[in-house]
């Protein structure tokens, strides 16, 4: 990411402290040479920059030294992490307070309130006066306060708005390292007097800054103001900005000068240092930092929405003592931690460390600012202009259609790795308009992109985007604003943690009758007959449990319609239910199923992460009916018993008037405890469904995840025996599949359903069709025994694993991650054999733990005879089945040293060998995979049930000297796509004996040399 130029940055190297100076050794170059000299002083020297940082200069380098003072040049330090305005302008009164809104953002409010304090604007006056609150009338009312001349104070110049160029201007500021949302950008005419009574008039473009409260033109004010004036002085130049107050209308001109943009840019990075650095490095582990002091006038914290949160941090950090610190500070201390014990707060510690370790990892990954540091061709799609009319899908939501610019000749845009779903941001080409709109795209082909967008580009017309992968900020404020809330001083919140964090044990009701009304049971008689026993036995848990349940749903155990069905038998009882999961997917599946029975419910969401089948049940499709009063709105929220979102949807509003009977989360063995703990706020009693034995919350730092940031609630509470359910009877896997994962993890728990679900196997109708080829090529050339490939299309063969040890198929090591080609490459030979013997592709499901792998197997899938096979994660496959699956290990080096985490994880393999139906094809090498112990495990089963086969390849090059398969990508194009000398040798021969020697016996090894003329002779399967 370094650079020099405009938009510069540099690695700090060298950091050398004098009385008032500091000197910093810093370079642009990736080989760290030459190296330049930044001398800070005037202030400056107080930065908290260290070794290792990048920082971002301003100013004029003389022969590679920079000076940074009180009159020239800024630094900007960690540029690519922008900070909001609004943050740095609240920590002007109080640092610790920015720190900490930055880290708990919701509890600072969402968007800006402007709706306080619009009772005293001009057009709400005006248009009581006329008493008339038509839409029309408030528009053009609106347009003629805007449009009138404003005196600025103090002043004798009038500025008069001349246009509104843009509402809410989305502003991202790489140079400056700041972000934000500009209320509203201006077009204003500047009338300044001059000599005599002529007065000079100009047109700027300016960022206007609404407040709605007391005129104060405070410096908090004033310095939002600056910031906006320089976030956006790229695109408009502008030097000064404008504030409006809308209970007076009186307007104030804000003028920067050099020392304001230097404190605020001081601010700024001080700021950004306390956000980077909340976890500090120690020699046996990490501990949470300290942040700027407590403020011991307490007038100025009255009114402050990080209260609670500042006295827990501070608690966090020094231990539950207080005792040290003064008076007043003990006193708020106290008063708002009191009501916590000492294992409280070490539960509150513990995790805010786990989230601040993981936010550092998150942090380092960072994809958003390839936005601004890479160009167009390393990234994104580039060079793509507005092509027809913007139509609005609904509000807030934009529907835009881009093409390839003409000018600049390119290849295709379906393949910019791009798909339909993906999150996007747009920018223009050039680098001036940063973020200027996010949304999703709609669909990609080779000429043109279409996607939805926050904002209306249409204006853009003739400017040249760029398009970009935006994996958005994801960050954990959600996870503390919970952790937050379940330390909070109330009823719901004392419960909660009675039961998470003391442990609790559940209570139970010991008589049905008592919570199942009489008029019910019929119904629930009806429902309960198509459930078998396990499930039955989780309907009267539920029913009977007075603070929670947890229904474990071993792999294809039908967690969905056992939801589905508890679902329709609360309604039934008249329960209303929240129903929750991590994802829009998870949540729609089980409304899919309630949908066919015909239950009422309100689905909560973004209609585009809605299922299309789901729409018609959404607050936005009952909106459009109509809903006109705040009557309407509230019998809307109350209509149905059922309503459903995701985990992350509970800051809808409707949660501040409702609380249910059950809260239900499916996934709840995926979801981090803080962000399961938000939903459960809102309900008397919950229901956890998940398998801990299948795939663990998403922890990305390695510290964490060995703290216990990957312990869901759902196993956290299941010491808890006497509230566990299990679904053990499954209905997806046949009897030979389901044995392996029995033998891993379930230790013979799993049962199938029923005989025809045991029996099961994937059917070929053409095998024999293929057969008949292979075994006519096997005569005519008995030197080739393809008996390994006959085993493996068996359909009485559903678990196969193929052993590329001795090929070698080795792995690959590349900008994109890990792969292995010659993997690959039997997988796309296997699937053509198997297609070709009748497997429709829609049933078949391609699993890669490396995202570089599913990039190299769907590289050879693009013929249309594969349209409709499956290349995904094991993540992605969660929850989720195909008729056969072909797992690919990759892993496959001969050196010692790290192997990685994905095959190391117990839970993560289980849901891999889980996912088929009929049969499993893996295909690894035995060598390397041994030294992963699930793996070694599964392999030990798979060895004792024979159900491993081998694969050899050696190939001669053009001029016969011999060369061995040595896995990386020409081994495999030479072995399946090159018109060279090769042969192919394959065995099927008792596993230990080779592993024993390593070499492969010679008196099975046949070595035909085959000129390339004879090519034609092969099935035409291997060409």
């Amino acid at each position: 990411i370094l650079s020099g130029g405009l938009n510069n940055r540099y690695w700090v190297l060298d950091v050398d402290e004098r009385p008032g100076l500091k000197t910093l050794t810093v370079s642009c170059s990736k080989s760290l040479h030459p190296t330049e000299t930044c001398l800070l002083k005037d202030g400056w020297d107080m930065t908290p920059v260290c070794c290792g940082d990048v920082v971002h200069l301003e100013g004029c380098s003389d022969g590679g030294s920079w000076v940074v003072g009180r009159e020239q040049g800024f630094l900007v330090l960690l540029p690519d992490s922008l900070i909001s305005g609004t943050s740095i302008s609240n920590s002007i009164r109080c640092m610790r307070r920015a720190v900490l809104g930055d880290m708990f953002k919701s509890f600072d409010g969402g968007s800006k309130q402007m709706l306080n304090g619009t009772m005293v604007h001009e057009v709400f006056q005006r248009a009581a006066t006329a008493k008339d609150f038509s839409l029309e009338t408030l528009s053009k009312m609106a347009d003629q306060a805007l449009c009138r001349p404003h005196r600025c104070q103090d002043s004798t110049t009038v500025v008069t708005v001349a246009e509104l160029a843009d509402i809410e201007e989305n502003v991202w500021s790489p140079r400056f390292g700041l972000k934000g949302k500009i209320d509203v950008t201006a077009r204003v005419q500047i009338q300044k007097p001059r000599s005599g009574s002529h007065r000079t008039s100009e047109e700027r473009t300016v960022p206007l800054e609404l407040k709605t409260g007391k005129e104060s033109n405070s410096i908090e004010h004033r310095s939002q103001v600056i910031l906006y004036t320089l976030m956006s002085s790229e695109r408009y130049h502008s030097e000064a900005g404008l504030l409006l107050y809308l209970k007076t209308g009186n307007l104030h001109p804000v003028v920067a000068s050099h020392m304001d943009r230097r404190e605020l840019l001081k601010l700024r990075n001080t700021l950004v240092h306390h956000i980077h650095n909340c976890v500090e490095k120690e020699a046996k582990r990490s501990r949470l930092s300290k942040l700027p002091d407590i403020l011991t006038n307490r007038q100025t914290c009255q009114y402050c929405p990080q209260k609670r949160n500042c006295a827990l941090y501070e608690r966090a950090v020094d231990g539950s003592s207080a005792d040290d610190c003064e008076d007043v500070v003990r006193d708020f201390l106290q008063q708002e931690t009191g009501h916590l014990i000492p294992p409280q707060l070490s539960y509150f510690s513990h995790w805010l460390l786990l989230c601040g370790l993981e936010a550092t990892s998150m942090e380092a990954k960072n994809g958003r600012k390839r936005v601004w540091l890479q160009t167009a061709e390393e990234s994104c799609v580039g060079n793509v202009q507005l092509s027809g009319p913007v139509t609005v899908q609904s509000d807030g939501v934009f529907l835009h259609r881009f093409q390839r610019s003409s000018m600049v000749p390119q290849e295709g845009l379906a393949s910019s790795g791009l798909a339909s779903g993906d999150r996007i941001v747009v920018s223009d080409q050039k680098g001036k308009l940063v973020g200027l709109a996010t949304g999703y795209l709609c669909e990609v082909s080779k000429t043109s992109i279409s996607c939805t967008l926050d904002r209306d580009l249409s204006k853009f017309s003739g400017v040249l985007f760029r398009l970009d992968g935006d994996e958005g900020v994801v960050g954990l404020s959600t996870h503390l604003t919970n952790l937050s809330r379940l330390m909070e001083n109330s009823q719901d919140s004392d419960r909660l943690r009675e039961l998470v964090v003391d442990l609790r044990p559940p209570e139970f009701i010991y008589n049905l009758s008592s919570v199942l009304p009489r008029e019910a049971k019929d119904t629930v008689a009806n429902i309960l007959k198509g459930l078998n026993k396990p499930q039955k036995q989780a309907m009267k848990k539920v029913l009977l449990s007075k603070d929670y349940t947890l229904i474990v749903g071993m792999p294809g155990t039908g967690k969905t319609t056992t939801i589905c069905t508890l679902v329709r038998i609360l309604h039934a009882c008249g329960f209303s239910v929240l129903l929750t999961s991590y994802t829009h997917s998870a949540v729609d599946n089980i409304l899919l199923k309630l949908k066919r029975f015909r239950v009422g419910f309100l689905r909560l969401g973004q209609g585009q992460k809605v299922h299309p089948d789901i729409l018609p049940y959404t607050e936005e499709s009952a909106r459009k009916k109509g809903v006109h009063t705040l009557s309407e709105l509230e019998q809307l929220y109350n209509k149905e018993l059922t309503v459903a979102t995701t985990c992350m949807g509970i800051k809808h509003p409707i949660f501040t008037r409702r609380r249910f009977d059950f809260c239900i989360i499916d996934e709840a063995s995926q979801i981090s405890q803080p962000i399961c703990l938000g939903p459960l706020f809102y309900a008397k009693r919950f229901v956890l469904v998940g398998d801990h034995q299948q795939l663990p919350p998403i922890v990305q730092n390695q510290e964490a995840r060995s703290l216990g940031m990957d312990e869901s609630l759902f196993k956290r509470l299941e010491l808890h025996s006497e509230a566990v359910v299990q679904l053990n009877v499954q209905y997806r896997m046949n009897r030979q599949i389901m044995s392996l994962s029995n033998s891993l993890m379930y230790e013979g728990r799993l049962e199938c359903g029923s005989e025809r679900t045991a029996t099961a196997l994937l059917s070929l109708p053409f095998l024999l069709s293929v057969q008949s080829e292979l075994s006519s090529y096997s005569k005519s050339h008995p030197q080739h025994d393809l008996a390994w490939i006959h085993a493996t299309l068996l359909p009485s063969s559903p678990v196969c694993f193929l052993d590329c040890s001795m090929v070698p198929a080795l792995e690959s090591v590349e900008k994109g991650g890990i792969s292995n080609h010659t993997e690959a490459a039997l997988i796309h030979r296997l699937l053509s054999l198997l297609i070709k013997a009748g497997c429709k592709p829609s049933d078949i499901g391609v699993i890669a733990p490396y995202r570089q792998q599913l990039k190299s197997i769907s590289a050879l899938l693009q013929s249309s005879a594969f349209t409709g096979v499956e290349v995904n994660t094991v993540d992605r496959y969660q929850g989720r089945d195909k008729s056969l699956i072909v797992f690919s290990f990759v892993r496959s080096t001969a050196e010692e040293g790290n192997l990685g985490e994905l095959l190391k994880d117990w839970r993560r393999l289980n849901v891999a060998i889980t996912r088929a139906k009929h049969k499993l094809l893996m295909v690894g090498s035995i060598t390397t995979l041994r030294r992963y112990a699930p793996v070694e495990k599964l392999l030990n089963h798979l060895q004792q049930e024979n159900m491993i086969s081998f694969y050899y390849t050696i190939i001669f090059n053009s001029s016969n000297s011999f060369a061995n398969g040595g896995g990386g990508y020409n081994t495999a194009s030479k072995l399946f796509f090159n018109d060279l000398t090769c042969v192919l040798v394959a065995c099927h021969l008792c596993r230990s004996k080779i592993h024993r020697t390593k070499v492969l016996p010679e008196p099975l090894l046949h070595i035909i040399q085959l000129p390339a003329a004879a090519h034609k002779d092969l099935p035409s399967m291997f060409l």
